[in-house]
């Protein structure tokens, strides 16, 4: 393991930022907390975790907010982001000197899924709101209890995932928009089959997979691998296990799965009107999984007990697969259908119930955000149990109520795994 490396400007940031104070703005907690802040309150942020996704934050995201601080164990990606980032953001080693800062509103969390609880959890307990990157956590545990905290410390959390509530959903050629409300007012039928495959617009991203050839090497100067692991079980050094490459691993996340799994399946829960619900059983089609790198799946099928069911479909090989169908009709790729005037009809309906889409309004007025806690939780299970039925290798029962694996002890051990050293949940 090597030593913590320590950027000269990064050791005149951390030891002289208790003298400085930002001037310029006045955060919430000033003006009086949650729903005590004027219109002309500028919210401040900060990001932890600036790679690739989190220079996507630090440039792009949430700009209405003001950037205060980032954070990464990579002195390198500190340095760009700093650059970035301009003259007010200071610099960070550790997300706990972030959180220790009272003027920021708002955390970034665009960090390996294997730190999304454990710095989501902290932000939460430190008063701050959050902005976390997907998949929301790395297991079915993880998740209940970034949701537990985020509701006892009353903060406003989402998801940076969008297709619920904009943009064109991949392949389908459309919003989900027009999808929900044809499935609300039962055109298709009820149940309903969906289908997630190349053939019906959605790559799985097989390429994240995993290696087991991996040699242990120097560890670069750079980074702190042992911070960098945090949580995760600690193993040899190797440059495909960080940064770019990390999903490949089921210590940090879920190859496609961890990648695509909540971008596609939220949306999909959201349609099918499953927000609250979860699956009763799940069955992978897939090669024997190395218990280090994660691998390819042929077939996952996901199934509720109302008979909805969500099919995974690795290798394309349902050529005449439609998006969604039901007994009385579907929706193809490109939002085309067999059910006559479609778009005709559904002009004729009513719209979905409108939700929270702007993230800086639902911190100042204390709302829901669309993709929040609770959702993303149910749409972050259906992942952790495709990834489960890849690891186990056997078709699972589960209990969408108490949230555990049914009569089979190995497969519940994936829900809570153990954290290393002093890392906690709590």
């Amino acid at each position: 393991m090597n030593k913590r490396h320590t950027l000269t400007r990064r050791s005149f940031l951390t030891t002289t930022i208790a003298s400085m104070a930002t001037i310029s703005l006045v955060p919430r907690h000033v003006l009086g907390g949650p729903g005590h802040s004027p219109p002309s309150e500028i919210l401040t942020r900060a990001v932890i975790g600036t790679g690739g996704m989190g220079m996507g934050h630090v440039n792009s995201i949430n700009t209405e907010c003001k950037l205060l601080a980032v954070c990464d164990v990579d002195s390198k990606h500190l340095e760009t982001a700093l650059k970035a980032g301009g003259k007010d953001v200071k610099g960070y080693h550790d997300f706990r000197e972030v959180l220790a800062r009272k003027d920021i509103d708002i955390v970034h969390v665009p960090t390996p899924p294997h730190w999304h609880a454990i710095i989501s959890i902290a932000a939460a307990k430190a008063g701050k709101d959050i902005w976390c990157e997907k998949p929301m956590s790395r297991t079915i545990g993880e998740g209940e209890a970034v949701v537990a905290a985020v509701r006892k410390y009353q903060r406003i959390f989402r998801l940076n995932t969008w297709f619920r509530f904009k943009d064109g959903f991949y392949g389908l050629g459309t919003t989900v928009q027009p999808v929900k409300k044809a499935v609300s007012n039962g055109l298709l039928g009820w149940p309903l089959k969906v289908t997630l495959s190349g053939e019906t617009g959605f790559n799985w991203k097989f390429e994240w997979v995993g290696r087991t050839d991996l040699k242990e090497q120097p560890v670069p100067p750079e980074l702190d691998y042992d911070l960098w692991l945090g949580p995760a079980p600690v193993k040899p050094y190797h440059p495909h296990r960080v940064h770019g490459t990390f999903r490949g691993y089921w210590d940090y996340d879920g190859g496609g799965l961890g990648d695509m799994g909540q971008h596609y399946l939220d949306p999909v829960q959201y349609i099918l009107g499953k927000d609250n619900e979860s699956p009763i059983e799940v069955e992978a089609d897939c090669p024997k999984q190395d218990s280090d790198a994660v691998g390819t799946f042929r077939r996952i099928r996901l199934v509720y007990k109302d008979g909805c069911e969500i099919i995974l479909d690795g290798e394309n090989k349902d050529k005449q697969a439609a998006f969604i169908e039901g007994p009385k009709g579907k929706i193809t790729k490109g939002f085309k259908s067999n059910i006559p005037d479609l778009e005709k009809k559904l002009a004729g309906l009513s719209d979905p119930p409108p939700q929270q889409t702007n993230f800086v309004e639902a911190v100042r007025k204390r709302e829901k955000f669309a993709l929040n806690e609770v959702n993303g939780h149910h749409s972050c299970t259906l992942v952790n149990l495709a990834k489960t039925a890849m690891q186990t290798g056997r078709v699972l029962r589960f209990d969408p109520k108490t949230h555990r694996f049914i009569g089979d002890a190995d497969a519940n051990r994936y829900i809570h795994q153990p954290m290393r050293g002093k890392w906690r949940l709590s």
